[in-house]
């Protein structure tokens, strides 16, 4: 039981569950405005188990590509896919199981949902190997936490209004933005290992530059999104409130690179949840 419990730590370390937070907020604000409140606890259940194995099988394959790439970058050197704890038929299995389980989810949701899991899953796969020619790798990795808005007014309405694609162009832009400040981290072994991060083919300020307007236009599209999702004021208040918190982000990481962890995580994390209740009190009390 003991080793059990052990390599459940392992995985858990692998894929970071916790940053899970990310994406799950937009998937419920997804699905609580395309169904006008409470979806039901089926489809909870089930878009919770879908975004949980998504970004399991997102994580797994990212390691498992990355595993040459972490093992010489001394900031990732101890993690479980490079130091002895994972081998690579484990994480592989991994992969695969997550890859079922979210097929299987998306059969049980409706068949808009199913026909569009695979495809899902070669855009979460595709982010691993970007980095490796060509500096979009951020904005892919954005796109791949973007579909989450999408995946939830699928599994509500078996459709794609206007409303949900603004939604996730903010998630886009939004991911892409705080990954950029995130990569800065890494800008000189990126340069020594011929990566193609923004941060070591553009430089610093020009990275801050482009993850900044990366951020205006996701508040941009997060105010479109509830204008055309015809929301009330609290709405109105996550879209302008989250300018606020992603502008303090950006002023952290500019007084000091070693507060990029608690901008990437800390800050991030917030502005889900803020945005989340917000509209859950908008949609309450409308």
């Amino acid at each position: 039981m003991q080793r059990v419990i052990q390599k459940a730590k392992d995985f858990n370390e692998l894929v970071m569950f916790e940053h899970s937070i990310f994406s799950l907020p937009f998937i419920f604000i997804a699905m609580i405005v395309a169904a006008d409140g409470w979806f039901g606890l089926w489809l909870l259940v089930l878009g919770v188990l879908a975004a949980l194995s998504a970004r399991n099988f997102a994580m797994g394959v990212n390691r498992y590509a990355d595993r040459d790439i972490d093992a010489k970058n001394p900031r990732t050197s101890s993690r479980p896919n490079v130091d002895g704890r994972l081998d690579r038929g484990s994480i592989l299995i991994f992969i695969i199981v997550n890859a079922l389980i979210f097929i299987a989810v998306a059969y049980m949701i409706n068949s808009l949902a199913f026909a569009l899991s695979i495809p899902i899953l070669f855009v979460l796969a595709a982010y691993s190997y970007f980095k490796r020619f060509s500096s979009l790798a951020h904005v892919v990795l954005g796109v791949a936490l973007g579909l989450a808005p999408i995946a939830g007014v699928v599994a509500v309405n078996a459709a794609i209004p206007l409303w949900s694609v603004l939604l996730s162009l903010g998630v886009i832009f939004w991911v892409a933005g705080f990954d950029l400040l995130y990569s800065l981290q890494d800008i000189d072994f990126d340069k020594d290992n011929d990566l193609y991060s923004i941060p070591s083919r553009y430089g610093a300020d020009a990275t801050l530059f482009i993850s900044a307007l990366f951020h205006a236009l996701a508040v941009l599209f997060w105010l479109l999104f509830v204008w055309a999702a015809d929301l009330g004021m609290f709405a109105y208040a996550a879209a302008l409130g989250s300018g606020f918190v992603l502008y303090y982000e950006q002023m952290l990481v500019r007084k000091d690179f070693t507060k990029i962890d608690r901008a990437f995580f800390t800050v991030n994390g917030y502005l889900g949840i803020a945005f989340l209740i917000l509209i859950i009190i908008d949609r309450t009390l409308s």
